[in-house]
């Protein structure tokens, strides 16, 4: 294949990755996106493998047999609770393969004297750099979304003079070999140096901010990546690598924004370690939590005119996003105005509610963005509040001695009716008290949430 044919259909790639990140920020085209992303990158595959400079095709073809067989298994059978840490999983191995093939290629040239120039040589630091990093925090942020090690921050004395120490010796092996240095133990200090940061980057930071640190470090695979492209000399790695690391950053920052918090303060802050303080600084106002039963619920919803559902964590865990589907259906089927409101760091990544609703064909129109949907509460009959937490807290509005205090959050507590469904009182992944169960609007239904939602619907078709 000619090098210009083979730089037009890399052009057309390049294209569909653009459309394809396009549709992927509408859930409504999300799935017509994902295709044409797909589709590009079968293309890109084919054209890679027209190319004469192939040394052995069975090696590749074995490669992506064991690495495509893993992934459908892994996307097909993973629950929806598992959803993150396959996703943490999935990108860290992205940033795994870019430090690999930045470790061939300093292996390839090194040995040839005077023959790593200076801006491959900067390539394969910054590939080797930063995708180490990735590769090594996702595998923490998996194993604390796994809960292989303690969700809570994990942090010790002096421990940012240890990051920065880790991180310096690093850089100084990268720009050494940036420089001319083609020693092959320099790659081994800087991908030893970046793998141990990336683990101490990710352990002080607390479960609730997993979100904000999956779309980070997804953005390190994405430079990582575009990094490698110049290392290969490759157009399609460079512009994908970028749009993935420049729609992950903005990622970030947008849900950085949605906390109140900086992008700072949610890597370095240890959000979650003050869990004693925060409990106690609680403001309850003396309130006590009442309980309904289902059947109380279903007449409060059958009769309301508006109903608004507020997924969480636990609905995922409970695999009840069917149920909620088809409570809603019958509700509106009594004339019940249902929407869901969602907000931006609900669950544990980015989207997850998103894609828990669009699993169960809940439609596009009916979720409400928290800025959209705030403005709806004040005339909201019921607000059904299934398994979130954090995000409801009325403490990010009142309480300045809240570890949340500032945090945008969905104003539930404004409706008439909060029903909470929950297994039990135990706080959320900030490990703190909510007072809104202790308003006097707010009754809890508890249980698991599948099987209260199953009750609902046959005590709501009862009526």
């Amino acid at each position: 294949m000619s090098r210009t044919t083979t730089d037009l259909l890399y052009l057309v790639t390049i294209v569909t990755f653009v459309l394809a990140l396009a549709f992927l920020s509408r859930p409504d085209k999300a799935r017509i996106g994902n295709w044409i992303g797909a589709a590009g990158m079968l293309l890109a595959i084919a054209v890679t493998f027209a190319q004469s400079s192939i040394m052995s095709y069975w090696e590749i073809v074995l490669g992506m047999a064991i690495g495509g067989g893993f992934g459908a298994v892994a996307a097909r059978r993973v629950k929806m609770t598992a959803m993150p840490q396959m996703v943490a999983l999935f990108n860290g191995v992205g940033g795994g393969a870019a430090a690999l093939v930045s470790w061939a290629e300093f292996h390839r040239q090194a040995p040839m004297a005077g023959s790593l120039k200076v801006d491959i040589g900067i390539a394969i630091m910054l590939s080797a750099l930063i995708g180490a990093i990735s590769f090594a925090g996702s595998m923490v942020a998996f194993a604390k979304l796994q809960e292989l090690i303690q969700g809570r921050p994990i942090t010790y004395p002096g421990q940012q003079v240890v990051n920065a120490l880790v991180l310096g010796g690093g850089l100084a092996a990268g720009i050494a070999i940036a420089a001319g240095g083609e020693e092959q133990w320099l790659m081994w200090v800087l991908l030893a140096c970046a793998a141990a940061f990336g683990v101490l980057f990710v352990l002080p930071i607390g479960g609730a901010d997993m979100p904000v640190v999956i779309s980070l470090l997804n953005a390190f695979t994405g430079l990582a990546a575009a990094a490698t492209g110049f290392e290969l000399e490759n157009n399609v790695l460079i512009v994908a690598g970028m749009l993935v690391g420049a729609s992950g950053t903005l990622l970030t920052l947008m849900m950085s924004r949605a906390m109140n918090r900086s992008i700072t303060n949610v890597l370095f802050g240890a959000f979650g370690q003050v869990t004693a303080a925060a409990a106690a600084s609680a403001d309850t106002d003396g309130g006590t939590v009442r309980s309904a039963t289902a059947e109380d619920v279903a007449v409060m919803l059958a009769y309301a005119h508006k109903v608004v559902v507020v997924p969480g964590y636990g609905l995922a865990v409970a695999q009840a996003q069917h149920d909620v589907r088809q409570l809603a259906d019958l509700l509106e089927e009594k004339g019940v105005e249902v929407t869901y409101a969602i907000h931006p760091v609900a669950g544990r990544m980015p989207g997850h509610m998103n894609v828990l609703l669009a699993e169960a064909n809940v439609p596009y129109p009916q979720l409400k963005e928290m800025d959209e949907a705030n403005p709806e509460f004040t005339r909201t009959d019921v607000v059904l509040v299934v398994g979130a937490n954090d995000v409801v807290n009325p403490d990010a509005r009142n309480n300045q001695g809240s570890p949340i205090y500032g945090m945008p959050i969905l104003n539930v507590d404004q409706a008439q009716t909060v029903v909470v469904l929950k297994r039990s009182m135990s706080p959320g992944f900030a490990g703190i008290e909510n007072p809104l169960f202790f308003n006097p609007k707010t009754v809890m239904l508890f249980g698991d949430a599948k099987d209260s939602i199953t009750t609902l619907i046959g005590d709501v078709k009862g009526l």
